[in-house]
């Protein structure tokens, strides 16, 4: 696990992305914009949300409007991170009607995912009160994976990992190709020599064979729910815990209860829901 701070994103990792978005929901041309709207009148709109919410995705927002109209500009009234209320303008944007309009949707896409993510991120993170590390996982939408991390991080969370590269997990496919948890875990060890190796366990015999061979931190997921609270008194002092799966706020509070390090929910990337935002136009004078 790397830790990296929040902070903005490097725009050469997601300007081609959103290049490729705007081509997608424009084909051809938008067919009722350019018939509807003169090509030369000027407009501000607002960016609104919908439901109270943590603010995520507004560089992409203007990244989107900018490629259509490159003298647009935006004025932002909350950053990624902030969290706001229903009903409030986080950024006014002014610059030609038409591409404005065009750019609408896709902007409001990657805004309103990216929210939801950075929102629910930040109640886990609020609910844990600083007892345990709330991490997402690698159950990321292909080709979004850094946008996505982006956001959880905006919502006060940590990246389990970006890469398959940035750190060894011996899952339970591992252990069963391996023909068991010891030497999978000893394979992977002379392999990547000093960078530390986290392993999968399913049952409390496999947690004992972990830290017989010495693992330092261990992968419990819900098949371990039952024996949660054992395998955390049999680790005390040996090994680290991280718990995987299915979280919810209501369970959340069960499972740091037990005294887990960290807690990685894959659902903050892989199904966050939507942020409603509307953008809200009114031609320029």
């Amino acid at each position: 696990m790397k830790t990296e701070p929040f902070g903005p994103l490097d725009p050469a990792l997601y300007r081609e992305i959103v290049r490729r978005a705007l081509a997608e929901d424009l084909g051809w041309g938008d067919l009722t914009t350019e018939a509807a709207v003169p090509a030369d009148a000027q407009a501000h709109a607002r960016i609104v949300a919908g439901v109270p919410c943590v603010v995520a995705g507004l560089d992409l927002a203007e990244e989107t409007f900018r490629q259509l109209d490159p003298r647009a500009r935006m004025t932002r009234h909350r950053h990624d991170g902030e969290a706001c209320g229903s009903g409030t303008a986080v950024a006014t944007i002014e610059g030609r009607a038409a591409p404005l309009a065009t750019a609408e949707r896709t902007a409001l896409n990657f805004l309103s995912r990216l929210s939801a993510t950075a929102t629910a991120t930040r109640r886990f993170v609020d609910l844990s009160r600083g007892r345990v590390l709330v991490l997402d996982t690698r159950a990321t939408t292909p080709l979004l994976r850094t946008l996505e991390q982006y956001a959880v991080r905006a919502g006060g969370g940590t990246n389990h990992r970006q890469a398959l590269d940035e750190g060894p997990l011996v899952e339970s496919k591992h252990v069963r190709l391996a023909g068991g948890v010891r030497p999978a875990f000893e394979r992977v060890t002379r392999a990547v020599n000093d960078m530390p190796v986290e392993v999968e366990v399913r049952s409390l015999d496999e947690l004992d064979e972990a830290l017989d061979a010495g693992v330092s931190r261990v992968l419990v997921t819900e098949v371990f729910v039952g024996d949660l609270a054992e395998a955390i008194r049999r680790t005390r002092g040996r090994a680290q815990v991280e718990y995987s799966g299915t979280v919810t706020p209501d369970r959340f509070e069960a499972i740091v209860a037990t005294g887990v390090d960290f807690v990685s929910i894959p659902a903050l990337t892989a199904s966050p829901g939507a942020i409603d935002f509307r953008l809200e136009f009114e031609l320029a004078g």
